[in-house]
């Protein structure tokens, strides 16, 4: 049985994401508290917050005070929420639901959506460089810091793995090409998480075995992704797809608890076991990823 001490970790680590990000869209301009009123929207509308816990839980792994970084943690959330924005718009994937309601650009008008998602995608070096100025970290830790988080975002990151899949739409590709498109498209900010929990800690010569056990996590997400995806509903996953290939099943038949955790024993030592088994459950009871590579599972 999974140590009680590891879920309620995770659930502390939850629970202080969750309030502390509230405090980010906390001030509403009157002149442009719409956007602000959009950024709230998509950002408090629920989800795993996998990435600002493995920032956490990895700098607190390395020996740091990951109690101090939890606003640097939450930077993780804003650009995987603008991700999702972006994701849902008529130009990109077209989606009207994200996480059982109305997306964001089927709540308030799409150029507002648009701006909301650049917004949250630039928030996040401010709040950084605001934390550098402020003492938390030094300059040399913010530095590191943004290119991490700049690189996962970019051409050879989240946004390349985007670009990717959009070329990719309607087409057989290779395992080498769906590999590149999910490691830029999901494992990038995965990776910048734990990558960025280590500078957090001040123990760099632990950042390869981070981005590692990052670059297997991102691929066992993935594949619980793809299969739920072709076999839940519209209620289970709060989001549309296309025509089902499989029956709707329970997500023990799609993928047992045990197979979870043999996934995590190939990446990580009893208590990340815990961890991972701890976030796989969070998933399986929101379910709340939309559609990734529909035409690579098989049709029946």
């Amino acid at each position: 049985m999974m140590d009680r001490t590891v879920k309620e970790r995770l659930t502390e680590y939850c629970a202080a994401i969750e309030e502390r990000l509230r405090t980010f869209t906390a001030e509403k301009p009157e002149l442009q508290g719409i956007i602000v009123d959009a950024m709230e929207y998509s950002l408090m509308a629920g989800g795993k917050r996998l990435r600002p816990v493995l920032v956490l839980e990895f700098c607190r792994m390395c020996g740091g005070d990951a109690d101090k970084f939890l606003d640097i943690a939450c930077t993780l959330e804003m650009i995987h929420t603008s991700s999702l924005i972006h994701d849902d718009l008529p130009c990109m994937d077209d989606d009207d639901f994200r996480r059982g309601r109305p997306s964001c650009h089927k709540a308030f008008p799409e150029n507002i959506a648009l701006l909301a998602g650049d917004a949250l995608m630039t928030l996040p070096y401010e709040v950084i460089s605001d934390k550098a100025l402020e003492g938390v970290i030094d300059a040399k830790t913010a530095l590191m810091l943004i290119s991490v988080l700049a690189k996962a975002v970019g051409t050879n990151g989240m946004i390349g793995g985007q670009v990717i899949d959009l070329q990719s739409e309607g087409k057989d590709i290779s395992l080498e090409t769906l590999n590149a498109l999910q490691e830029g498209k999901t494992g990038a900010l995965i990776e910048a998480a734990c990558v960025m929990g280590v500078v957090l800690s001040g123990r760099l010569e632990k950042i390869g075995a981070a981005a590692a056990y990052a670059s297997a996590l991102g691929r066992a997400f993935q594949i619980i992704d793809d299969i739920l995806d072709v076999t839940s509903t519209f209620e289970e996953l709060g989001t549309l797809t296309d025509e089902p290939k499989l029956p709707p099943r329970a997500a023990d038949d799609v993928m047992p608890y045990g197979v979870a955790m043999l996934m995590a024993q190939t990446i990580g030592d009893a208590d990340h076991q815990g961890l991972f088994a701890s976030l796989y459950n969070k998933k399986r009871s929101t379910l709340t990823t939309r559609q990734h590579r529909r035409d690579v599972l098989p049709r029946v």
